[in-house]
């Protein structure tokens, strides 16, 4: 996909048992700034919460759903309508201008605020966030995860969503291993998990 056809690309929503992934928003940004304020959020993810570097990252963001056609979304309570944090996918495909060779492929990501935490939400936002990506994409080989070896929580979220470790990559100054699920395996492991996108299908590269 060209980076035109990518930003012309409509983001779609997708719904699961509890959740709402829909587009990024302004709006969001206080909400953002209130879940980033938690040093236990951030202490294996890092980011600052103040507005001016809370919208930037926002924008990264959706930049990055623009020119690859993949990104994240704000996760939304269905129960509360309450914003309870982001999860989607970002594509670093090696050998990309500006990306580290030691992250190749589509990346799934899973930020959750603390008071959610011990739900299911991660597992839930990132299993459709991943299906999704392999229903768009039959000629995805995989999806990783790229997480600190210290990070218990997201370790159990990725071993649940049937990701395997297989190798650790020295990124952003740390050890960070490097979780892989295959398109065949999660078809076959996982089947029925992913949400179903609320505005049909679309590209996702």
């Amino acid at each position: 996909m060209t980076t035109k056809e990518a930003a012309v690309t409509a983001i779609p929503t997708l719904t699961t048992k509890r959740l709402v992934l829909r587009p990024l928003d302004n709006a969001d940004i206080p909400g953002f700034v209130e879940i980033w304020s938690d040093p236990e959020f951030t202490r294996y993810i890092g980011g600052r919460s103040d507005p001016d570097s809370v919208w930037p990252a926002m924008a990264g963001n959706i930049g990055c759903r623009a020119l690859t056609g993949v990104g994240p979304w704000a996760a939304v309570e269905r129960s509360t309508g309450s914003l309870v944090g982001r999860a989607g996918l970002l594509w670093t495909e090696a050998g990309r201008p500006g990306v580290e060779a030691s992250r190749p492929g589509v990346e799934a990501g899973w930020f959750i605020r603390r008071d959610r935490w011990d739900r299911g939400y991660a597992r839930e936002a990132a299993s459709a966030a991943i299906g999704w990506a392999f229903a768009q994409r039959p000629d995805l080989d995989e999806v990783v995860a790229v997480i600190l070896s210290d990070n218990t929580a997201s370790v159990r979220v990725a071993e649940r969503l049937g990701m395997t470790p297989k190798r650790l990559e020295f990124i952003h100054g740390e050890d960070h291993a490097v979780h892989t699920i295959s398109q065949a395996d999660w078809t076959a492991a996982l089947r029925g998990l992913p949400a179903v996108p609320a505005q049909g299908r679309q590209n996702a590269r």
